[in-house]
């Protein structure tokens, strides 16, 4: 919305209290759609989902305004936009190995870092989340979790292993935080961050690129970190709601991404296929029909 209306008072020369819904016409809100994709370099997916939250003020409108009926319609009618549904990008495990011998843990920095990257890859924080971490959000013991707050102010609680249990609490112990400190600061105390923690991740990865070249195809990025959680669990037999809840999703829909992206579930299906019967080699006609071809 503060989007829009700068937009706006940029094109309409009005202050946006003064700002009505015949000046938010279809042809504004279609050159402010165009203005998100082409100056502000926004995805299609972004554009539709502002799009949507256009429509959502729309159709209140149209209840609480009816003399605007004919402009909010117009709004209503603009469509979002088709877009080719990109493959998941996640780390496979040599190149997650490579990833967090990256930091040099002989100092403080590369043990922050290590202590950070096996979180995200553990748990499939994120990175808003994981900026958001507190000392005492941290349980250790015989079940050691993470307690996150996600989207929503929500709550939810991930199960550390014990090699991600272990190392945090040697970090702790390093730390030496009070509770409501971040959990991983930068050297002034300071919370990370989302283009600090960015950038130690790009860093991080052009590192482990010597040792792991196939990294080199992959732009390794927070989120791909959460994918990588994600297809790690899926690898090995959780199920799509389990992982819906580890993750935080709101809808097991976003969820049925990883369905799609884990190969093995399509070389179970395939082993699944009883045999057809067909033989390998060329196809070889019967004489008499060779016979009619060559009459012809």
């Amino acid at each position: 919305m503060r989007l829009l209306l700068a937009y706006a008072h940029q094109h309409t020369a009005k202050q946006p209290f003064q700002l009505d819904f015949d000046d938010l016409d279809a042809p504004l809100i279609g050159a402010f759609l165009t203005h998100l994709e082409t100056d502000r370099g926004n995805s299609t997916r972004t554009r539709n989902n502002r799009l949507a939250a256009i429509h959502s003020l729309y159709r209140y409108a149209a209840l609480q305004h009816p003399e605007h009926a004919q402009t909010i319609a117009r709004v209503m009618a603009i469509p979002t936009k088709r877009y080719q549904q990109q493959d998941i990008s996640y780390l496979d495990l040599a190149e997650i190995k490579a990833l967090l011998g990256a930091p040099d843990r002989s100092r403080w920095l590369g043990r922050r870092d290590h202590a950070l990257l096996l979180t995200m890859i553990q748990t499939g924080i994120r990175v808003s989340e994981l900026t958001t971490l507190r000392v005492r959000d941290i349980n250790p013991g015989r079940a050691a979790h993470l307690q996150i707050t996600g989207k929503g102010r929500k709550r939810r609680a991930v199960t550390l292993t014990r090699e991600t249990a272990a190392t945090l609490d040697q970090w702790l112990t390093e730390r030496q935080g009070q509770p409501d400190e971040p959990l991983f600061p930068t050297r002034q105390g300071n919370a990370l961050s989302r283009d600090a923690v960015e950038r130690l991740l790009a860093n991080h990865a052009g590192t482990a690129s010597a040792n792991c070249p196939s990294i080199n195809t992959k732009r390794v990025t927070p989120h791909v970190l959460r994918h990588t959680n994600a297809m790690l669990l899926k690898a090995n037999g959780v199920d799509i709601a389990t992982i819906a809840l580890w993750l935080g999703h709101e809808s097991i829909k976003t969820t049925d991404i990883y369905q799609h992206a884990d190969p093995a579930l399509k070389e179970q299906a395939i082993a699944r296929i009883a045999p057809l019967g067909t033989k390998p080699g060329r196809y070889r006609p019967a004489d008499t029909l060779l016979a009619f071809l060559e009459a012809l």
